[in-house]
């Protein structure tokens, strides 16, 4: 009797850590957002999009002054195919991890050079190419999954960070 019910279970265990390890189930799906700069310059951010899930996010989860990893799971990846302006300062083309500082009143963005890290805590400090400030508006309604997305503006795109009631965003344009 108790090897029938040991098989079960183990096959229930290793179909559940195989999952578990292809990225099967994540309470923070990956997600993916890019940005045409047009003339075959583009941006494409990878992120893990975690859930509101009534919690306080700003000032509550994420600290407000502290670094964040800007999503979840691994740190968010910032591939730009040339040379682009993020904010005024210039970001060569390349591959970065992008994190960011919220605060109740303004952001700011961290464009790092360092890539492949978990995200927490930040000690990448000295890795660091730009910091640059972002503009933070209230959304009309809250947003229950964390996003980012580019909306298509004259001189490139603006990056948009949408959680709870909170809107962050940046400008980009090509070089």
């Amino acid at each position: 009797m108790q090897k029938r019910i040991a098989l079960p279970a183990l096959f229930i265990l290793l179909t559940t850590a195989a999952l578990a390890q292809m990225g099967g189930n994540k309470p923070s799906p990956p997600a993916s957002t890019t940005c045409d700069l047009g003339g075959g310059k583009t941006i494409k951010t990878d992120y893990s999009s975690p859930r509101m899930k009534g919690r306080k996010i700003y000032g509550g989860l994420v600290p407000f002054g502290e670094v964040w990893r800007t999503g979840a799971n691994e740190a968010t990846t910032f591939v730009t195919s040339s040379d682009v302006e993020v904010g005024g300062k210039t970001v060569p083309a390349g591959s970065y991890t992008i994190f960011t500082v919220p605060n109740a009143d303004k952001w700011t963005l961290i464009v790092n050079k360092k890539t492949g890290e978990w995200g927490i805590p930040y000690k990448y400090e000295s890795d660091e190419l730009a910091r640059v400030d972002m503009k933070v508006s209230k959304l009309p309604a809250p947003v229950e999954n964390f996003a980012i997305t580019y909306d298509k503006s004259a001189g490139g795109c603006t990056m948009k960070i949408d959680w709870e009631t909170t809107r962050a965003t940046v400008n980009i344009s090509a070089k």
